[in-house]
């Protein structure tokens, strides 16, 4: 219960801050990186309806977010140390004006979907998240299910994971099943010592460590894992990366009021042959909580093994990053209503903006 409390008492800090009166909450980045984000996204002709998303943590809930509001283009998903979309949500979502939902909605998303201490009270119960999902497609605010069920997906919890239960993540791998998704097409793995991180087989701390940069090496290529449960056989990584790391100017993907959430820079990865000719492939690596590059520079970026598989297998690697604000001050990505009430639909500020980068590099140009 101990390590239940320190985690619990992080993202408390995160509540009270979000009941304080906003500030400019908006893009706090260095004089430095504002001069580095004038770069556009490249023009790549990437074949946009084969696109993966993967992700740790709060970045693993967003995965699954994008996943949902855009299944049509998702061929699979990466939940790492996530549970099941939809499970924040209060049954008082949208009573309340302004930050009021959020507020319930984190307190519910720490208790029930981090710590799994509501599940008497049917707190992340898959059944209910299912049901809630296709409504919401019926809808229209997010793709049809049917798009969903076709995908394949990878689910991963650290044996040494005290920050988000282990139970939680079987619960999304029980959402997809409800949702009608194969059980041949969910892998979980649960028998890694890693702790609350995302996992690598040369790479990062040491294994059971939950902490900055949150890359640790347990002697398990995590990306090349979850990509091949995706995509099927791969080619073999390349012993280093031989593409380009471009950093690229995030703000004409969203609106310039700040309330989206986003940094001004964000970087893809493009190997050189995604430059030579067109019809690469594109994943979405999405960082957890304080894993942005504002919190670690670019180790997640650079160490997490992504650009080596992309090299050998024509993958385009996107890695938008959020900033930290005084609404959202360890850069999570917003999977509990801080950036507004439609946060889990096609709609969503930092869902939209993730879909507009996707644009412009299935758009044809001249490459990077």
């Amino acid at each position: 219960m101990r390590r239940h409390r320190a985690a619990t008492g992080k993202y408390l800090l995160v509540l009270a801050l979000i009941a304080a009166p906003l500030a400019s909450g908006g893009c706090n980045e260095s004089a430095e990186e504002k001069a580095a984000s004038g770069r556009t996204l490249p023009a790549l002709g990437a074949k946009t309806d084969e696109t993966s998303v993967s992700g740790i943590s709060s970045g693993a809930y967003m995965a699954g977010q994008f996943q949902m509001a855009h299944a049509k283009r998702v061929a699979g998903a990466g939940i790492i140390a996530g549970g099941p979309y939809g499970c924040s949500e209060s049954i008082f979502a949208g009573t309340l004006p302004g930050t009021g939902t959020a507020i319930l909605n984190l307190s519910k998303a720490v208790n029930g979907c981090m710590l799994d201490l509501l599940g008497v009270w049917g707190v992340s119960d898959p059944q209910e998240l299912a049901t809630k999902a296709k409504e919401r497609a019926e809808k229209g605010e997010i793709d049809p299910i049917a798009d969903v069920v076709r995908d394949r997906i990878y689910l991963f919890t650290g044996t040494a994971d005290r920050t988000v239960a282990s139970s939680i993540v079987q619960h999304a791998a029980t959402f997809y099943e409800k949702l009608g998704v194969p059980q041949s097409n969910i892998e979980l793995v649960a028998n890694v010592p890693a702790g609350h991180a995302f996992v690598t087989d040369g790479e990062g701390s040491a294994c059971g460590t939950s902490g900055e940069p949150y890359v640790v090496n347990c002697n398990y290529d995590q990306a090349g894992a979850l990509l091949k449960q995706i995509y099927g056989s791969l080619e073999p990584r390349a012993a280093t990366p031989a593409g380009d790391f471009i950093n690229f100017d995030q703000r004409p993907f969203f609106r310039q009021d700040d309330s989206t959430g986003l940094a001004e820079t964000g970087v893809v990865y493009v190997p050189k042959s995604c430059k030579e000719q067109p019809g690469c492939r594109v994943h979405i690596a999405f960082h957890g909580c304080s894993q942005n590059r504002e919190a670690v520079g670019d180790t997640f970026i650079k160490e997490s093994g992504f650009a080596r598989w992309a090299d050998t297998n024509r993958l385009i690697v996107l890695f938008p990053q959020t900033a930290d604000s005084s609404i959202n001050p360890q850069g999570c990505w917003d999977w509990w209503g801080y950036t507004g009430p439609k946060y889990l639909t096609r709609d969503a500020p930092q869902i939209a903006a993730v879909n507009r980068m996707l644009d412009a590099l299935q758009a044809p140009g001249g490459g990077a």
